[in-house]
C-alpha cells in the first residue's frame, strides 16, 4: 500500500475506519466513499457524511 493519503483511502473503501475531527470527536464506521477533498461517507447504523475540512486523521 502506498503512503499517499488518497491511495490509503482507496484501499480502505468497504473497511472499518476511525475518523478524528478537529474538535476531538471520533467516528467509527465502514468507509463507503470519499472525494479529492477528503470528504468521507461512513456507514454504521446510519450514514454519516463528514466534510474534509474538519478531518484531522483517518485510521484504517
Amino acid at each position: 500500500m502506498s503512503g499517499r493519503p488518497l491511495d490509503v483511502l482507496e484501499a480502505s473503501v468497504g473497511e472499518a475506519v476511525t475518523v478524528r475531527l478537529k474538535d476531538g470527536t471520533e467516528y467509527v464506521g465502514t468507509l463507503m466513499g470519499y472525494d479529492q477533498h477528503m470528504n468521507v461517507v461512513l456507514e454504521d447504523d446510519n450514514t454519516t457524511i463528514i466534510r474534509g475540512d474538519n478531518v484531522v486523521s483517518i485510521h484504517p
